[in-house]
């Protein structure tokens, strides 16, 4: 087979979610990122460092059972303190030998806590 160069110009992912408004305003207001229109009835999230993810409308949308977001940052302490002050409950895990801390904070490497969005969708913040 011959080789052939391949010119990606751009990589990104995305989601889905039941209520497009509901998701603005959980990415903008609540986790403090950067959401723009992104056409044809979709956002476009522009996460730290650039990259971009696209959030598109399903109605009948079932969120995944696995991480579909992390988000890295400095002192996961804070972070989850002025999260939970805006409305976000942290999900706590029933696993053995798996440790979180009353704030759902699990104090492996790294720390992470997770947390859904509107839609059930399961995000992390999480800190190395």
């Amino acid at each position: 087979m011959p080789t052939i160069d391949l010119d990606y110009l751009h990589g990104f992912s995305g989601f889905a979610v039941p209520d497009i408004e509901a998701a603005r305003a959980f990415y903008r207001d609540v986790l403090g990122l950067e959401v723009t229109d992104g056409g044809m009835g979709l956002l476009r999230l522009i996460l730290p460092g650039g990259a971009d993810v696209i959030i598109y409308p399903k109605p009948d949308h079932v969120p995944a059972g696995f991480t579909i977001l992390n988000l890295a940052v400095a002192d996961i302490n804070q972070t989850v303190d002025v999260l939970a002050e805006r409305g976000v409950e942290f999900l706590h895990y029933d696993v053995d030998g798996f440790e979180q801390d009353d704030r759902g904070i699990a104090n492996g490497d790294p720390r992470i806590a997770w947390f859904t969005d509107p839609a059930g969708n399961i995000l992390s913040v999480l800190q190395n």
